[in-house]
């Protein structure tokens, strides 16, 4: 009888030097980019849905680079500090990578790079746990744009429908979901049925690094917070 794979013992030594070798072989990548490309920016993005970004990024493969990860791995990539950044300046974009963020290394003018970032735009179903964007709420009465064959489901979101004749009907108004609150599992199924589409993927510009000069994007900080970051 074959031994099972699922019984195998790996080293964990063995997985400690795969990880290693990983992140040795993305700050070498990064590093390499960096001498490839004329300019780096960091962005931060909100609601990532990957197929839409795995387009954005195909869109912009023959100028560009994205870079999506650990923040330190990227850090240590550019450099944290004046003493070990890799580029003049380079570690004041280090010291930007914090949160949802990445890397986007290119030879786009800044122009083109601000123009494509402020209109991308990819509108999406929320997903439980995100904030509602505003208030929903079913009247009383028959609803139409379910089939009968949808009232168990309904119920079991605990929607109050019962069939009449036919005709799935909400016994009594009904919130989906209050503006400004995060949504349920429920509240996010039902409104994916009614097509309500309360998630907006965007990315933003936080930064630019090029040989020349350094810039800042978000007017919430200033040079002084990059300095004690």
């Amino acid at each position: 009888m074959p031994k099972s794979k699922r019984n195998k013992i790996v080293s964990l030594s063995k997985t400690k030097k795969k990880g290693r070798e990983h992140k040795e072989s993305i700050v070498n990548a990064i590093r390499e980019a960096v001498e490839n490309y004329n300019s780096v920016y960091v962005f931060s993005f909100e609601n990532m849905r990957n197929l839409k970004f795995k387009e954005f990024r195909e869109q912009l493969k023959p100028t560009s680079r994205f870079v999506l990860g650990s923040n330190k791995v990227m850090q240590v990539a550019l450099g944290r500090s004046a003493s070990d950044e890799i580029r003049p300046g380079l570690y004041k974009v280090s010291k930007l990578l914090r949160g949802d963020a990445g890397l986007f290394l290119t030879n786009m003018t800044r122009e083109e790079v601000e123009s494509l970032f402020n209109k991308f735009e990819e509108t999406d179903f929320a997903r439980t746990g995100s904030i509602a964007t505003e208030k929903v709420e079913l009247l009383e009465g028959p609803l139409d744009q379910f089939t009968h064959e949808m009232e168990p489901f309904l119920r079991k979101q605990g929607m109050p429908v019962r069939l009449n004749k036919g005709v799935v009907e909400l016994v009594s108004d009904f919130v989906v979901c209050e503006e400004g609150k995060p949504l349920s599992p429920e509240s996010a199924r039902i409104l994916r049925l009614l097509g309500i589409k309360m998630a907006t993927f965007r990315l933003h510009l936080i930064c630019r690094w090029s040989p020349e000069d350094f810039e800042l994007y978000k007017e919430a900080l200033d040079e002084s917070d990059v300095e004690s970051a």
